[in-house]
């Protein structure tokens, strides 16, 4: 595990930063990953460092950027560092699924790809156990 694990996880309440999912319905931590990535010459200090389920972190991979499925436009992820989730993003408690406010949030919800099937049951249960949202 990540040493610097606990300050991240502190830090993002022991959330996904990207999905929201509760750390704590998981039966192992959340990973500590890189806003901008190692390849891209970021950092390992903690202002680069962000909680990150494993497929949020699996999807966003490398990458900084996506493209706006409503504009096409290639934009930058979501950087939960340097921007709210609040301005980008809402939850749409009537269809489960997280939506994207702006072109950053939107390509952010197709490249982590945050309402798959999979990710809408489990939310759904996160709602039910009052761990979401």
């Amino acid at each position: 595990m990540n040493p610097l694990h606990a300050i991240v996880a502190r830090r993002a309440d022991h959330r996904c930063e990207y999905c929201r999912a509760p750390e704590a319905v998981f039966n192992f931590p959340f990973e500590v990953e890189h806003v901008v990535p190692t390849s891209a010459g970021g950092g390992n200090e903690s202002a680069n460092l962000a909680l990150a389920c494993r497929s949020c972190n699996l999807f966003k991979s490398n990458h900084m950027t996506a493209t706006d499925p409503e504009t096409g436009a290639e934009v930058s992820l979501f950087s939960p560092r340097d921007e709210r989730w609040s301005v980008h993003f809402n939850y749409d408690a009537e269809s489960g699924e997280i939506r994207g406010l702006t072109p950053t949030g939107r390509a952010t919800v197709e490249a982590l790809r945050v309402n798959d099937p999979a990710h809408l049951v489990a939310r759904d249960f996160w709602v039910r156990l009052r761990l979401f949202p």
